[in-house]
């Protein structure tokens, strides 16, 4: 579908506003960020943001799926398939690869510091890449014939938030310096460990 110049003109805007929004919530978190801010940042006026998104929750909110959209796709767009030795590896390193994004990385540290006193901007994160992501996992799980798993669920949320955890105890946390290891051990090993092989 061809979009109208108006509409082309519309989404130029919405993109320069969610770049000026993220700048400003990287640089001072959610509570530290005003609209002020962002509209200059953005190059708009405060009104453009009220008209565009409504508040600052709506704003931060549009930021979270326009950003977690993109990188929910990067790692689970390609359809999982095959032997799980492989296709498990090949998941394993997407994930490491597009998570450990350092700008990411900042942007999931606003909500998680946020979450406590808004925690629907945590629900909307966890809605957008976590329920999506284990549903896939676990049919792929359920589906592979190479794999008799009890509980097919479990093994998802331990397949992705071990990944995770390694993440941002070793980018985040300072776990490079101070308990170092390297993805590709974490990966192998726990490919073995769900596949059962050696």
């Amino acid at each position: 579908m061809t979009l109208t110049y108006h509409q082309q003109k519309t989404e130029a805007k919405i993109e320069q506003i969610l770049q000026g929004a993220l700048s400003e919530f990287l640089t001072y978190g959610y509570l530290g960020t005003s609209m002020d801010k962002i509209a200059q940042t953005a190059g708009v006026s405060k009104q453009t943001l009220y008209t565009h998104f409504g508040d600052k929750e709506g704003l931060f909110k549009a930021l979270i799926y326009e950003v977690t959209t993109k990188k929910f796709q990067l790692v689970w767009s390609k359809s999982l398939e095959g032997k799980p030795e492989i296709v498990l590896k090949e998941l394993a390193e997407r994930i490491v690869n597009e998570v450990n994004d350092p700008q990411y990385l900042a942007f999931v540290h606003v909500i998680v510091t946020s979450a406590k006193t808004y925690p629907e901007l945590g629900e909307l994160f966890l809605e957008n890449v976590a329920k999506p992501a284990m549903n896939i996992l676990i049919k792929y799980f359920d589906d592979c014939a190479d794999l008799n798993l009890a509980d097919s669920e479990a093994i998802a949320h331990i397949f992705v938030n071990t990944l995770i955890h390694h993440i941002l105890t070793q980018e985040t946390l300072q776990g490079k310096k101070v308990i170092p290891i390297k993805s590709e051990r974490i990966i192998n090993n726990l490919i073995k460990m769900i596949t059962n092989t050696e």
